[in-house]
């Protein structure tokens, strides 16, 4: 089953957190991972509002998962910390 990584994010630093999407884009391409949903406009319904909203769908859970742990996406990931507040969620896809 395919799974989605999920990730709401308020950027700080529009400079590092940059770097970090081109990083994490080639990271997350890698693993065959794709964008469906790149910020854009939203509707903040419940919960806290970070404004860059972020959807990747990957070809399974474990792609996923290696994905966050691979050393590409921990480099690109090191350009975020600091740079933005972000909850990030895997979660594997209903298929009925």
């Amino acid at each position: 089953m395919s799974a989605l990584w999920i990730a709401n994010v308020l950027v700080t630093d529009e400079a590092a957190y940059g770097e970090y999407a081109k990083r994490a884009t080639v990271a997350i391409n890698d693993h065959g991972g794709y964008f469906i949903a790149r910020g854009g406009a939203y509707e903040q319904l419940e919960g806290r509002d970070r404004p860059r909203n972020v959807v990747a769908r990957f070809p399974s859970l474990q792609a996923a998962h290696d994905c966050y742990y691979s050393d590409a996406y921990q480099d690109a990931l090191s350009y975020a910390k600091g740079a933005s507040e972000r909850d990030l969620v895997i979660v594997e896809e209903f298929e009925p």
